[in-house]
């Protein structure tokens, strides 16, 4: 009911409690319980004396049947939530009820999204992309070289498709424009080199994101609403197509088969840098290993994506 609810208000415009019984076949009574679980979303709601309710910003709900008629390739289950902790710990968590499968699941809010190195990820409702998507690899530790790269390597594929032309790469995984940050991916393993790995690649997109909903956020970020207009459902539907054909080819072919296209949009390239870690210098590219080269006064250093996190030095 909550769904149908959110359909009816999702205008902007105010509804009657009475309009809204009527259109939910349920009495005022009901429709108020619905109401109250919208506080509990931080769903900022408006009610006005003679006039009714109304959502303080209109929003798009994720449409699964237009999210199902952007995807192409093999996709096995899809599930559309309204709220969840995280998408990816939501497929973690169901791993053995769908083992061998390529399951996505996308949420309109998350109440404790996450981000790299145990950062916290923003998810205000109905605003973003937060999806995790499910898959099968084979072999040993080696299949996962660059693994992450190449998932923010389809992101970009999106973006670029949709006219996004700026979109960077900033190493390992996040995307960029206007030297700011648009989307994070994280990538989780269940299984072991003897036996096969169960991946689970999140990513966060910030779609149409707002001041209001950025607070606390502790870096510069950007919405790509700012730059282009996509209805999140087809948005949606063109990430998790992508995602399948580029771990098709990432299967097939390795890591080695996408460098050169992952360096044309490398942000940081040429760029002084300095990590976490504490190496400091050129930023030199990447190796087959999906690991970051750079170039330090005492010679070229390399670093994992597991280890530190990088940021460009102003000059």
């Amino acid at each position: 009911m909550l769904r149908n609810l959110l359909q009816i208000l999702s205008d902007g415009n105010f509804h009657s409690g009475e309009e809204l019984g009527t259109q939910l076949g349920v009495t005022r009574a009901a429709v108020w319980k619905q109401l109250k679980k919208l506080e509990a979303l931080n769903i900022p709601l408006s009610s006005v004396k003679g006039k009714g309710y109304r959502l303080s910003d209109a929003i798009q709900l994720l449409d699964e049947d237009v999210i199902k008629n952007n995807v192409s390739g093999r996709l096995d289950c899809l599930e559309v939530l309204l709220n969840t902790e995280s998408t990816n710990s939501y497929l973690l968590d169901k791993a053995s009820d769908h083992m061998g499968k390529r399951y996505a699941v996308l949420s309109e809010k998350q109440e404790s999204g996450r981000g790299r190195r145990g950062r916290t990820w923003v998810s205000p409702f109905g605003k973003n992309i937060y999806l995790s998507v499910a898959f099968d690899l084979q072999g040993g530790v080696e299949v996962l070289n660059g693994l992450s790269l190449v998932i923010g390597l389809a992101v970009i594929r999106v973006l670029k498709d949709l006219g996004l032309t700026d979109a960077e790469l900033k190493w390992p995984n996040d995307i960029w424009i206007d030297s700011r940050k648009a989307a994070g991916i994280l990538v989780e393993l269940q299984g072991e080199a003897t036996t096969g790995w169960r991946v689970v690649a999140g990513v966060g997109l910030n779609v149409c994101m707002d001041e209001r909903d950025g607070i606390g956020i502790d870096q510069p970020w950007v919405s790509i609403a700012d730059s282009i207009s996509c209805s999140r459902s087809k948005l949606a539907g063109m990430m998790i197509s992508t995602l399948v054909d580029v771990m098709g080819d990432y299967q097939e072919k390795g890591f080695e088969s996408f460098m050169s296209e992952w360096e044309e949009s490398d942000f940081l390239k040429g760029k002084s840098i300095q990590s976490s870690g504490g190496v400091s210098g050129i930023d030199a590219g990447i190796n087959a290993q999906g690991a970051l080269l750079v170039e330090t006064s005492e010679g070229k250093s390399c670093i994992n994506a597991g280890e530190v996190s990088v940021r460009p030095v102003c000059d």
